[in-house]
């Protein structure tokens, strides 16, 4: 009987008689080893699809559970200074496993204050609503309204901006290239930069007008340019809020003027300028410019901040009857505790008048610097576990985060924060580098207080046939 046939027998005997105590040792070897080994053709790889099919399954349901105990906990935090925060439960999570690992935060100063959530003790601010986010841990540090929809006025052109940006990082629009002027745009109402029709500006002068000078025919001009009609921008605008997480969005021009079906929420605003901060920062910096010309007009930029506050580096102002006075601002500072930079991004929407925006806004600002510090819980691409992986071409994964794993925390309290490692069970090949493999569970005196996805650093391809019937094997004998 040749090998195969051999194995393809022992396969077929009773486990009973394979456990009884007469039963020959190598009868069971080879059983376990012919589960392995037949299954390579059709049945391995449907049970290998399978496996890896629940593996990705219990990842998508864990991001599921955690964007919607991140939504709560992010309406929980909505509230002014006399507003508690209502307790917030841990999440459970059946596709990871129950066993964690806990990592102590950095040691810093401590304090006797008392580890409350940051919004309970957040400022008074007068406006309609009003967001303040930390751009490194993409925590919410205190809001009211943050998710209200409101009209959003010229800030609308942060989106219209950030399609331009793309489209020039992909080499859809050159900075260089000059559009053509529409009567549309040449005849656009409210803010402008007086493009002339027939010389028209450059893109690099449109980006200029539009940030600066707020021009709405400059938003005009590039959203025809980049979808053909302003109708059309506006539906990729809609989709490219959807993919970006903006819930509480709807565009129906590039300008923001008013429309009834026009809206954002103060929350929506502090996610796009941070994602437009985080990646276009080559861009960004036109965010800075205090003062543009063009066809021998000079106009002021509109978000007086940045003649203010020195660590004020941007964004947007808009204002319309409806809308009211808004601001999204963004300053950098250095954290005196740790030294770490930081940047917060203030979103005010529907001040009382052009001063109370800036004040405001500054007011927000200050205070998130004065009464939060930034914990660095872990470098960017360092090791934080290692963990077992089946089938895999390497017995073990490295975990660990996408960038620097930080964490703000009310004033004094970064030494009492707690890191909770959560990993998927079982981690079955192939794996890829950057996949998730399980969350990370930040808590400060065991309330939760947000979670990040634990990812793999390194790839982990299948094994080869021999591998996944060894590890079959090493299975089946309880190893």
């Amino acid at each position: 009987m040749s090998f195969l046939r051999t194995i393809r027998h022992t396969a077929a005997v009773p486990r009973a008689k394979l456990q009884s105590p007469g039963a020959n040792s190598v009868h069971r070897w080879l059983a376990a080893l012919a589960l392995a080994m037949l299954p390579i053709q059709l049945p391995l790889a449907a049970q290998t699809s399978k496996a890896d099919a629940d593996q990705q399954g219990q990842v998508s349901k864990a991001e599921s559970e955690k964007q919607s105990q991140s939504n709560k906990a992010e309406t929980n935090k909505v509230g002014q200074a006399a507003k508690a925060e209502a307790d917030k439960p841990t999440p459970s999570n059946k596709s990871e496993s129950e066993s964690t690992k806990r990592l102590d935060a950095p040691s810093l100063a401590k304090a006797s204050a008392p580890a409350s959530a940051i919004a309970a003790i957040g400022p008074t601010i007068a406006a309609k609503a009003w967001v303040l986010y930390d751009v490194s841990s993409q925590q919410v540090l205190a809001a009211h309204e943050a998710e209200k929809t409101l009209d959003p006025a010229s800030l609308t052109k942060l989106m219209t901006a950030y399609l331009s940006f793309s489209a020039i990082k992909e080499g859809r629009l050159k900075l260089d290239q000059r559009p053509p002027v529409s009567q549309k745009a040449w005849k656009a109402v409210g803010s402008r930069m007086f493009v002339d029709p027939g010389k028209p500006a450059t893109v690099d002068e449109l980006l200029k007008g539009m940030i600066v000078q707020s021009g709405n025919d400059a938003s005009m001009i590039l959203a025809e340019t980049l979808a053909g009609s302003e109708e059309a921008f506006a539906q990729q605008m809609n989709r490219e809020a959807q993919r970006i997480g903006l819930k509480h969005t709807q565009y129906r021009n590039s300008t923001g003027l008013p429309d009834s079906q026009h809206y954002s929420s103060a929350y929506d605003l502090a996610l796009l300028a941070s994602r437009l901060i985080r990646e276009f920062p080559d861009r960004y910096a036109l965010y800075s410019l205090r003062e543009y010309s063009y066809n021998n007009i000079k106009q002021p930029n509109r978000n007086r901040l940045l003649a203010i506050d020195p660590s004020v580096d941007g964004l947007k102002t808009g204002h319309t009857e409806a809308a009211g006075w808004c601001l999204v601002a963004s300053s950098r500072r250095k954290d005196n505790t740790t030294q770490q930079e930081r940047r917060l991004i203030s979103v005010v929407l529907g001040a009382a008048s052009e001063s109370a925006r800036l004040v405001e806004s500054q007011k927000l600002l200050n205070w998130g610097f004065q009464n939060t510090d930034a914990v660095l819980l872990h470098p960017a691409g360092k090791q934080v576990a290692q963990y077992k992986v089946r089938r895999g071409a390497a017995s073990e994964v490295l975990a660990g985060f996408e960038g620097a794993l930080s964490v703000v925390v009310p004033k004094g309290s970064g030494a009492r924060v707690k890191t909770d490692l959560i990993r998927v069970d079982p981690l079955v090949a192939p794996i890829a580098k950057g996949q998730r493999i399980g969350t990370a569970r930040i808590s400060l005196d065991g309330q939760a207080i947000s979670e990040v996805p634990l990812v793999a650093l390194s790839e982990v391809p299948t094994a080869g046939w021999f591998g996944r019937a060894w590890d079959t094997v090493m299975q089946w004998v309880g190893l």
